[in-house]
């Protein structure tokens, strides 16, 4: 009998796979529509036909070529998809415990990535990333570490610029979750870098400063709004790794690969006043990350931490300050790992 934690990792990769050719087109998936064909002037065109609350409506597919009857033929085969998806999420939270977010944040997700934000190479990153972490790495992380009630998304300013795609209107996209849902304002006049429901609940945007330290928004034209310009989120973002949130069927995301993301928190750690309870849970995700990461993905975050090292003065000083704060076990865990902390690591030759 294959041990509980192969089957899970099992179980999560063909999660993985699946939610990938799902997230190719999500287009058509209503269970109740069907798909019609027109004949206009000897040529025949395809609808998409479902009712509504007039009666039935109709959406073009387009004309017809081998490749869309193939497609359309594959519909039934993508429905049938979707609900062993969601018997597959099932399995990851009920039988493994596997963290699963709360719904406001899983239908804004899925709403995103639906729109198209995740294909634009956006990144999901924070609380909501660190959740998919567990089932990607096939054991399960404190749950302490995994509250959140806010959603983070990154772009790169320069990968935004060179999409030459749009989504909807971000406003939009979100009242279509929750109608309360409205813009934050900030003191750079019209940029909007957050949104907030009711209650709190919030999306906010970020970017890389890739330049000198500055508050001032970056515009994302490919998102269609503006973001706030963060320090050291180049090295998060950068290369990262496909990820299910285990939300109805499963979404589709990208998130900071774990290696990245423990060191980014360690660093960020030392960046927050004494005492703030984010401060905390920074130290406590990367804490988490880096005594998992050492078992399992050792050269990995071997190479991550070199990266950040070989950043500079101020990059080490937060990395070794980082490496204290942490508990003489993980400690210890790491030193077989990393290069000794406040030493520089050796450059490639």
């Amino acid at each position: 009998m294959a041990a509980p934690s192969l089957v899970l990792q099992t179980t999560y990769a063909e999660l993985l796979e699946r939610c990938s050719r799902a997230a190719f087109d999500t287009s058509f998936v209503e269970e109740d529509g069907t798909f019609m064909a027109k004949t206009v002037r000897s040529r025949r065109y395809w609808y998409f036909q479902l009712p509504t609350k007039a009666g039935r409506g109709q959406r073009y597919v387009g004309p017809e070529t081998p490749e869309l009857l193939k497609r359309i033929k594959q519909h039934q085969a993508f429905v049938d998809d979707e609900r062993e998806r969601r018997a597959l999420v099932s399995t990851l939270v009920r039988s493994f415990g596997m963290p699963q977010p709360v719904t406001e944040i899983g239908e804004t997700v899925a709403a995103l990535a639906r729109a198209g934000i995740f294909r634009l190479r956006s990144v999901l990153v924070g609380t909501a990333a660190y959740q998919t972490y567990s089932a990607m790495l096939g054991e399960k992380l404190p749950s302490a570490t995994l509250q959140t009630g806010d959603i983070d998304i990154a772009q790169f300013a320069n990968i935004s610029a060179a999409a030459e795609d749009q989504m909807p209107p971000m406003l939009d996209i979100l009242k279509a979750v929750d109608k309360t849902f409205r813009a934050v304002p900030t003191i750079h006049g019209n940029a909007v870098t957050s949104y907030a429901a009711k209650g709190g609940f919030g999306v906010d945007f970020l970017t890389p400063n890739q330049g000198r330290e500055t508050d001032k928004p970056k515009r994302l034209p490919a998102l269609g709004t503006d973001a706030q310009p963060l320090r050291f989120l180049d090295f998060l973002i950068r290369e990262p790794e496909p990820a299910v949130l285990l939300h109805g069927a499963g979404v589709y995301v990208n998130v900071p690969s774990p290696h990245r993301y423990a060191v980014h928190k360690l660093i960020i750690s030392r960046r927050r006043p004494e005492g703030a309870a984010k401060r905390d849970k920074d130290l406590h995700q990367a804490e988490a990350l880096l005594a998992l990461l050492a078992k399992k993905r050792t050269y990995d975050l071997k190479a991550a931490w070199a990266e950040a090292d070989a950043r500079g003065q101020e990059w080490r000083k937060l990395l070794r300050e980082g490496f204290t704060q942490l508990s003489p076990q993980t400690q210890e865990m790491l030193m077989g790992v990393i290069p000794a902390p406040g030493k520089p690591a050796k450059r490639k030759s």
